[in-house]
């Protein structure tokens, strides 16, 4: 296919709250182009973005979704929309930013039932911090209660509290009928009605009485808020000569890829109105990748490190594509989802990574859901997938050449949950470590962590978790419980004290025979353990004294009085005795640990807990209550400050232990409205009068 008939492509986010309707809606845009025969229902599981099997038990998204159509304009232009359908928990908010970070447009879903809603606000600043254009549906509109004024208000407060203009939002249709009575939209730009029929389609109408002014003062509003941006036009439409239709769009679609207007639309997936409107308009006045070059980084050691630089979406040149999803299929094996950011991928490409590891591109597809459609070749700005790269995770970039260069995508979002993973058997165990390697290379906002006892698994929420252990058994056939993680508390001297390491055992042949003069001092915080000899005139021959710090050290770890490890402790051995037969590296070892635990009994210890450095940003009518949840939970105020968007951010040290669920008590508290950081801190003197651990 050349050039001149080569389908135009759009890649398209819908975001929103959970519930908002976005799933239901690309159901409804699906069918409407004839991709798929009948619409599917969230509650039946039987849609095309909602197939994964822990999707289906919950009836709610849990991973991108990602599903292609062909739709041919109004105006007869053909288009290659991709969907990318996110899901609108906070649990699941990776998949949000893997979205915009291919998106070229995202779209705002916003329910008339329930309105801006937490998701909404959190979905609105990511597009901001991602510099996605962004377009408003107001769904759900044949619903009850539905009410499209109080949605438009809200939009225009939010817009006002992120430091956008209200005005920016423009409202392009307003809906003929609200919940039973909808029947259709009135068209501001064209100053007309549309009414829909049974089969999804439009036809012009007469606007009703009760519509007809408003929509004409929102025509002149909006049509002198768009020519404003363009001095042509503002001197036609002062001359008295008003735009049509298609000079508006052209204007409006340059201010919707500059982020200077944000299109508002009516879309009710249930009946069919405003849906071939919907996929008209994101053609018509939605960015096309070419007018969004990718941003990549160049060099640095840090995610966020290194020069930023531009690729435009030539299909012509070097090819260039980004790893954005992967997910592990129990019949494919790894699947890649990428985006070409350059050139032209074909199949049978080889590519390599930024490492310099080569990956063969066996037979690239779009996907439609779990659908596979084979593509012989995907340009630049494509999005397709392809199966069993080994060498790429999300976030990966595969280039005809290794380049040092990444995605300059969003800032990586921090766990703020875990969970302590149990293996249900032998066979568990053995293959857990690997499957957890897979599972974070699919999914970045997971982190496996190792402690002494424990393989961890930390993530953004509980249902996340939850997903990913159910992952683990479905995909990778380990089976886990859950535990708590354990808090890492240590015990530090409470004083200096001396103490006497002594081994002597004789059996018959060679005995055992060891003595050591031990003195225990406590160091500063955080100066971990130090061993000192002090031995004058050969009292302890030299060659025993490493065994001596390796028993001192052993005994140290294997925890004090309150069966906790001890640090910041200075061991020194001044004396002891040792016999030329008996003596040996094992009987100084032992004689040193004995030692140890004689003088942490006689000094006694003090209880040490690890703290977490918390940042919390809130809307400010909630700052009292988290300041006083936080003094709760033993926490020291460390700073506060007011953001650019007027929202409150609070520091604070807090021990580990009140934190454990902090993240899920904050969304509860601020409905769902607060962010929080966490981030380790350093080590406290538990406050004795509080339960021992």
């Amino acid at each position: 296919m050349d050039a001149a008939t080569r389908p135009t492509v759009r890649n398209v986010a819908l975001v929103g709250h959970a519930g908002s309707g976005k799933t239901t809606l690309a159901e409804a845009l699906l069918l409407r182009a004839g991709a798929v025969p009948r619409a599917g229902r969230v509650e039946d599981g039987s849609t095309v973005c909602d197939h994964e099997p822990e999707e289906v038990a919950r009836g709610s998204s849990v991973a991108l979704g990602v599903a292609d159509l062909d739709w041919t304009c109004s105006q007869g232009s053909a288009h290659r929309i991709t969907l990318l359908d996110a899901p609108g928990s906070p649990d699941f908010a990776g998949a949000v930013d893997a979205a915009l970070a291919v998106a070229d447009l995202a779209v705002v879903v916003v329910s008339a039932v329930d309105g801006v809603q937490s998701g909404t606000e959190a979905a609105w600043r990511r597009c901001d911090e991602a510099g996605t254009p962004r377009l408003v549906v107001v769904s759900q509109e044949d619903r009850a209660r539905a009410d499209f004024h109080r949605v438009l208000d809200q939009v225009r407060d939010l817009a006002a509290r992120t430091g956008h203009d209200p005005a920016a939002v423009l409202p392009l249709e307003l809906p003929l009928g609200e919940e039973q009575a909808l029947h259709g939209v009135a068209d501001v730009l064209s100053d007309r009605g549309l009414d829909y029929g049974a089969d999804g389609r439009h036809r012009d109408c007469d606007l009703p009485a009760d519509v007809a002014d408003e929509e004409h003062r929102l025509h002149g509003e909006v049509t002198e808020e768009i020519v404003a941006h363009d001095d042509d036009q503002l001197e036609q439409y002062l001359s008295g000569e008003e735009p049509g239709p298609a000079d508006l769009e052209r204007t409006l679609a340059r201010e919707v890829a500059s982020g200077g207007a944000v299109p508002l639309l009516v879309a009710s997936a249930a009946t069919g109105v405003g849906i071939d409107r919907l996929a008209d308009l994101v053609c018509e006045i939605g960015p096309a990748p070419t007018d969004r070059p990718a941003r990549l980084r160049v060099g640095g050691g840090g995610p966020e490190d290194g020069a930023e630089t531009d690729l435009p979406a030539d299909p012509d040149a070097e090819t260039v594509l980004h790893v954005f999803r992967t997910v592990a299929d129990p019949f494919v094996g790894q699947v890649s989802v990428f985006k070409v950011l350059s050139g032209t991928v074909r199949s049978g490409d080889r590519l390599v990574t930024a490492t310099g590891a080569e990956e063969r591109l066996h037979g690239l597809f779009r996907l439609r859901g779990r659908e596979h459609l084979p593509v012989d070749a995907v340009a630049a700005g494509g999005i397709a997938a392809v199966a069993k790269l080994g060498s790429a995770p999300t976030g990966s970039l595969l280039a005809s050449r290794a380049q040092p260069v990444r995605p300059a995508g969003l800032p990586p979002r921090r766990p703020v949950l875990g969970v302590a993973l149990v293996p249900v058997s032998q066979a568990d165990d053995d293959k857990l470590s690997g499957a957890l390697t897979r599972l974070a290379a699919e999914d970045p906002t997971l982190v496996v962590e190792r402690t002494a006892h424990q393989a961890v698994l930390r993530g953004l929420g509980d249902a996340h978790l939850a997903v990913a252990v159910e992952r683990l058994a479905r995909v990778f056939g380990v089976h886990v419980t859950t535990e708590p993680v354990r808090i890492a508390y240590r015990e530090t001297l409470a004083r200096s004290a001396e103490a006497e390491g002594r081994l002597k055992k004789q059996s018959g042949g060679h005995g055992q025979f060891a003595v050591v003069q031990l003195r225990l001092s406590p160091l500063p915080p955080g100066s971990g353990f130090a061993f000192v000899d002090s031995v004058v005139g050969g009292a302890v021959p030299r060659s025993y004294l490493p065994a001596v710090e390796r028993g001192a050290a052993e005994a140290l770890a294997a925890g004090g009085p309150l069966r906790h490890p001890v640090v910041d402790v200075q061991v020194e051995v001044y004396d002891g005795k040792a016999h030329a037969v008996d003596s040996s590296d094992m009987a100084f070892r032992t004689a040193a640990a004995a030692g140890v635990r004689a003088a942490l009994a006689a000094a006694g210890t003090v209880l040490l807990e690890p703290t977490v450095r918390v940042t919390v940003v809130v809307p400010p009518e909630a700052q009292g209550d988290v300041l006083g949840d936080l003094s709760g939970r033993r926490g020291r105020i460390s700073a506060s400050s007011t953001t650019d968007d007027g929202r409150v951010r609070i520091e604070a040290v807090v021990p580990e232990a009140e934190v454990v669920r902090y993240a899920l008590d904050l969304r509860a508290l601020t409905g769902g409205r607060g962010e929080v950081l966490l981030e380790p801190g350093d080590y406290d003197v538990r406050p004795g009068h509080l339960a021992p651990v």
